[in-house]
């Protein structure tokens, strides 16, 4: 039975990710901060595993690879993020929201990519995941704003570009979830998580070492750094 690691599993892409690996009969290890408040993870037993875990922890994180050592983890799912100051302008820059925002966006998923490194290294399918987001891409910027989020999705993109050219027994990729319906994303997105994720679930099952260190969008098209 293979095994996916999500973290931020208590709502939204996370959750969803859990449930539809679960109906896939994988076996799923779900990070939440609050455990007791993860009902429906709770209700995916005995398909998922849940731990407690505050990502902007980063000692937590090191800790958790440490307890899950000999685990066998075929997809690493670096899901948890944060969208904080999206209003905030030059003049009135909140250096606590965009330090914690680089703290959970690009240093938890290095983090955790280090933690769990020995697990997925062994496992079959050896894939890291980090989920970004296309308004990290410069290429594709092209209506401005959005600073402390455009920043460390940014500097998510570098960490996991370099991870993946220092480590080439794994493939690592960056990818995109389109617009979603989510408490982050909004009423107005486009899509519903159920289409979210099963088109990332897609795209994570065709990667192959070709694709490692790359960016995509959720049904797999590339998008520029």
């Amino acid at each position: 039975m293979p095994t996916v690691v999500i973290t931020g599993a208590n709502r939204g892409l996370g959750l969803e990710f859990a449930r539809q690996y679960a109906a896939a009969g994988w076996r799923v290890v779900a990070t939440v901060r609050v455990p007791s408040e993860a009902s429906a993870l709770r209700a995916l037993a005995p398909s998922a595993a849940i731990h407690a875990l505050d990502v902007a922890d980063l000692n937590a994180v090191t800790a958790l690879g440490r307890e899950l050592a000999q685990e066998t983890v075929d997809v690493l799912l670096a899901n948890a993020g944060v969208s904080l100051g999206r209003g905030m302008k030059p003049t009135t820059i909140d250096s606590a929201e965009w330090e914690y925002s680089f703290r959970v966006n690009a240093m938890a998923p290095l983090a955790l990519a280090a933690a769990f490194h020995g697990q997925v290294a062994r496992s079959h399918e050896r894939k890291m995941i980090a989920i970004t987001s296309r308004l990290g891409s410069m290429g594709a910027n092209g209506d401005g704003a959005r600073y402390v989020y455009r920043s460390s999705k940014a500097a998510l993109n570098a960490v996991w570009r370099s991870y993946a050219i220092d480590h080439p027994e794994i493939i690592a990729v960056l990818l995109h979830p389109g617009w979603v319906r989510t408490d982050m994303g909004g009423r107005e997105a486009l899509l519903n998580p159920e289409e979210s994720v099963a088109g990332l679930r897609r795209t994570i099952a065709g990667l192959t070492k070709a694709e490692s260190g790359r960016f995509y969008n959720y049904d797999g098209s590339p998008i520029p750094w």
